[in-house]
């Protein structure tokens, strides 16, 4: 049997023009996706509330490992999407220190109305990511809804960054949060309730069963805790949690791949005229009318 061909992208105009090919669905785009070859490279996933601090925290722990030789990849979400209040160039301007080093790879992706909040292409993007030879990426996204469950699932590790005054929005949506992050972050912890909020989220954690997931404090802006927290997400093991996230996002984006494909020569407005023109007569069941459009697939 004749090896298939992979791709291995060795320098970042290379990793961008590849990155605009998948995003944009170019012609070529599934061939290119079907040759990569991805490696093992650690997903860190930061999230957390507007104004949590997530940009500075984030650009305080690439300034860290840039500063020990590494290679990182960074995928900001487009504040296209109604979860995300900042803007792209805001995000670039707070990565200003580091913008031009050579060993820092900076995508901003749009949402393009993903319900999720993450571009719809974010998982072919971050394999496209991973046939460069990085040693992190890192995705930052904002808000707190499902664009943190999609995050969870596409994440080795997930942080979630929050800030003391946080302690009642915490408390009217812990059901969903406790169950996303595998670190959480306090940051701007220099502030008052800082020892609360900790104290709230060590007995959210204890009443789940997750004494193991850690609580870290951080001041972002003055670099304290960092180290800790690259410490922590270093050393953090994939959960069985992570997996099953991971294939429940997988098994839901061959879904949409596999029903797209399928949908592909569809007449929609062939359909909007043939149910109007039935939806005339009395009687109509939509269910009686879709009836037909499931057997035969087309119009």
């Amino acid at each position: 049997m004749q090896a298939q061909n992979t791709t291995f992208i060795s320098d970042f105009k290379t990793l961008a023009r590849t990155i605009s090919l998948v995003e944009n669905e170019a012609e070529g785009f599934e061939k290119t996706l079907e040759s990569l070859r991805p490696a093992d490279i650690p997903v860190i996933g930061f999230t957390g509330p507007p104004g949590a601090g997530k940009s500075t925290l984030l650009n305080a722990v690439i300034g860290n490992l840039l500063d020990a030789g590494k290679k990182i990849g960074l995928i900001l979400i487009d504040p296209s999407s109604p979860f995300n209040l900042g803007a792209v160039l805001g995000d670039r301007l707070r990565m200003s220190s580091h913008f031009n080093n050579p060993d820092l790879f900076i995508r901003s992706l749009a949402s393009r109305g993903s319900l999720g909040g993450l571009s719809d292409k974010i998982i072919e993007i971050v394999e496209v990511m991973k046939s460069y030879p990085f040693d992190y990426i890192f995705i930052e996204t904002v808000g707190v809804g499902q664009s943190e469950v999609e995050i969870a699932g596409l994440a080795d590790t997930t942080v979630l960054v929050l800030v003391p005054e946080g302690g009642d929005s915490i408390q009217a949506m812990k059901a969903g949060l406790m169950e996303i992050a595998d670190i959480y972050v306090v940051n701007k912890s220099d502030r008052p309730d800082a020892e609360a909020m900790l104290n709230f989220l060590s007995t959210q954690l204890h009443i789940n069963g997750k004494e193991n997931i850690r609580i870290l404090k951080t001041v972002a802006v003055e670099g304290k805790g960092v180290k800790e927290l690259i410490e922590a997400f270093t050393s953090a093991k994939a959960s069985s949690q992570n997996q099953e996230r991971r294939i429940m996002l997988l098994a839901d984006k061959a879904f949409k791949i596999i029903n797209k494909n399928k949908m592909k020569g569809f007449d929609q407005k062939a359909l909007y005229d043939n149910l109007k023109n039935t939806y005339l007569n009395k009687g109509f069941n939509l269910y009686s009318f879709t009836k037909k459009y499931l057997h035969s697939g087309s119009l």
